[in-house]
């Protein structure tokens, strides 16, 4: 559960957005002044700090420069008046996740703190490379085929430049991940991460989020908005999906690689930005340019060093050590020993060609692990979730209610404790988020509504379980 600490000196506002957190499934604490802020800040571990500007005794930004100064990774999302909207704008310059101005839409305010949420975790969870199996890190690039290898001397080489990267493959392939190892090994490391998915936000909301705007630049601009690019010197920039994006904004991100400035929309002047851009795309890019939907200066902007994501079926040698990795983790996260798989299991998945690659083994092995009775994943257990498959392809999953009744009694006579209803639950809730991700391709707007969920409390349980999805783009 992500706890957030909320700094306000207005006590119904302060009483009604803990309310509302709550609901939303975060852990929420509470100050009435900066003082007392940021005495809850040096005895908790926090995720995310709400903070406004005007407050008794130590104002906003003092607060805010002592809180960055200490944790610089730790997102702060200031809340602000109209009259104090420039102060708002300092402090994201200085390094503020967003600003939200009083009164707030509180949809729009649960969006901009899922969004700093998840840059928080991004900057702060490690990503280990090559890692050992058994040693469970909780995100690790795991293989050590030459294929791998490659890519580890790739991410080696360019993490200490400031050279653009852009990195390939398929979806599932775990570009994410090695764009995040990137970050976190370069000269920039202590400096913020920001995750831009250019497929999840409409493209009519994509350059304002990038650039930001000025005050009239469109209807509905009342203030001037700093973009994502322009906050905090030596921020890096994560552009997910890249070759999904207009034209027009093509040209933007071109000349900021060129120029390295930005122009805000709306506006006239130019604004020099300290800026590394890591991109990825499971696109054919070189048909894009053929068919004139990438622009081929851009292309050639981008690719300084290029880093390519093997498919699983290309490094199937590292089909064993990547099944131990996931069976370690999922048996932790259910609570449950690790009970290893056998040689006949192992053959059968070495042999699927993986069309879903890492993810879908990921889940495959999730699932077997789930319904087997606690013995080594056999080849039936791996059979059972192929079928599951053809038959959810084809049609309505038949018996599948016995197969259930079959898991629960098994855990119900082999283990015991007091959190054994609380497994069981968490096991079918893994499947459920699972399988609504993979139908919405991972998009986490879609997946709420499909769901019937909130997106906070989506993103909650998803960080509860662990549940790990890059979105992806279908084909219509």
């Amino acid at each position: 559960m992500s706890t957030i600490l909320i700094i306000d000196d207005d006590d119904q506002l302060r009483i009604s957005f803990e309310r509302l957190l709550t609901e939303e499934g975060y852990g929420v604490r509470t100050a009435p002044s900066g003082e007392i802020g940021l005495r809850v800040f040096g005895e908790e571990s926090l995720d995310l700090v709400i903070l406004d500007m005007r407050l008794p005794g130590m104002n906003g930004m003092e607060v805010f420069k002592t809180i960055h100064r200490r944790e610089p990774k730790l997102p702060v999302i200031i809340m602000t008046a109209y009259g104090t909207t420039d102060t708002a704008i300092e402090a994201t310059k200085l390094g503020a996740f967003d600003y939200i101005l009083k009164p707030f839409d509180i949809p729009e305010m649960l969006n901009v703190i899922r969004q700093a949420l998840d840059a928080g975790r991004f900057m702060r969870s490690p990503v280990a490379m090559n890692a050992v199996p058994e040693a469970m890190p909780r995100e690790a690039i795991v293989g050590r085929s030459r294929p791998m290898q490659e890519v580890y001397k790739a991410i080696g080489r360019v993490s200490p430049t400031d050279a653009t990267v852009l990195i390939r493959g398929e979806s599932g392939t775990g570009k994410e991940l090695a764009a995040r190892a990137v970050y976190q090994h370069s000269l920039r490391a202590d400096k913020p991460f920001l995750v831009i998915n250019c497929v999840a936000i409409p493209e009519n909301l994509l350059e304002s989020e990038l650039f930001g705007y000025e005050k009239g630049a469109f209807t509905g601009a009342t203030h001037r908005r700093i973009g994502k690019i322009e906050q905090a010197g030596g921020v890096t920039v994560f552009l997910d999906e890249i070759g999904d994006m207009s034209p027009g904004i093509q040209a933007k991100i071109l000349r900021l690689l060129q120029e390295k400035s930005i122009e805000r929309l709306g506006g006239r002047e130019t604004i020099p930005v300290d800026v590394r851009i890591i991109a990825a795309t499971n696109r054919d890019l070189e048909a894009g340019l053929e068919q004139g939907r990438f622009r081929a200066d851009l292309y050639y902007r981008l690719k300084v060093v290029t880093i390519h994501l093997p498919a699983l079926r290309d490094r199937a040698e590292d089909i064993p050590s990547l099944v131990n990795y996931f069976l370690a983790r999922f048996s932790h996260e259910i609570g449950m020993t690790n009970p290893g798989i056998s040689e006949e299991a192992l053959t059968r998945l070495r042999r699927y060609p993986w069309p879903g690659n890492i993810r879908e083994l990921a889940n495959t092995v999730h699932k077997a692990l789930i319904f087997n009775r606690g013995a080594p994943v056999s080849p039936e257990d791996i059979s059972q979730v192929f079928e599951a498959k053809d038959l959810d392809r084809g049609g309505e999953l038949e018996g599948s209610g016995e197969r259930v009744r079959q898991w629960v009694r098994g855990m119900l006579t082999s283990q015991k404790g007091d959190h054994l209803f609380d497994s069981c639950v968490d096991a079918f809730s893994t499947i459920v988020l699972g399988e609504a991700l993979n139908l919405t391709g991972g998009n986490r707007s879609r997946t709420a509504r499909l769901l019937g969920l909130s997106r906070p409390t989506l993103h909650s349980k998803i960080e509860k379980y662990g549940l790990k999805f890059e979105t992806s783009v279908r084909s219509s």
